[in-house]
This record gives structure tokens, sequence and C-alpha cells, in this order.
């Protein structure tokens, strides 16, 4: 959505829907990490963590480049989540929800 502000100047703001969604993100990890007694911005670092998608094969071919994608970020918050063995039902909302926009952003990349 791009609003006039007078002159040459322009407010580009992103479409309404993904506006949404971040207000929703964020009022959910501000909710998850205050029920931490310790430590609160562990919630936004696997939040954030677990959104890493990567590609970890690439071929090329005669038709272009083929990329396997992954969440890889994710994936590895989950290992340390497994292996710790004391995971906070916070956290693992929170690395969740970065699993989702890891998810949105391979969709993207395979259909975009």
């Amino acid at each position: 959505m791009e609003i006039e502000l007078g002159g040459n100047t322009s407010l580009f703001l992103p479409p309404l829907h993904f506006t949404v969604i971040a207000i929703v993100v964020i009022f959910l990890l501000v909710k998850w990490s205050k029920q931490l007694e310790t430590r609160r911005m562990t919630v936004w670092f696997y939040f954030l963590i677990s959104t890493y998608a990567t590609p970890i094969y690439s071929q090329s071919t005669s038709e272009g480049t083929f990329e396997l994608w992954v969440p890889l970020g994710f994936i590895a918050v989950f290992v340390y989540m497994y292996s710790n063995k004391r995971s906070h039902p916070a956290k693992i909302k929170a690395s969740i929800i970065g699993l989702c926009f890891a998810l949105y952003q391979i969709i993207q990349h395979y259909w975009g």
C-alpha cells in the first residue's frame, strides 16, 4: 500500500494481512516471554533462529538450477531442546511459529 505524503514523498506499507500477522506474532511472543521467570529474551531467540531456511543441495540442469531447501534453524533448535530435556512450552511454541515462517520462505522460494 502506498500513501502519498505530498511532493515527491511516499510511504510504502506492507499489505494489510502481513501487518496483522506481524502484530499477532509479536503479541504472542511478548505473552510467551512473560511466562518465563528468567531469560525472557530466549523466546525471541528461539523464534528468530527457527525462521532460518537454507538450501542443503543444489544441482544445475539444462532447465535451470534445483535447490533443496530445509528449515535448518528449526532443526537445530529442536535438536537442542530435545537434548536439553527441560524445554519450556513457551520456547516450543515460539520455535513452531518460527518453523511456520521458515516453511513460508521455502514455499515462496519454490513457487515465487
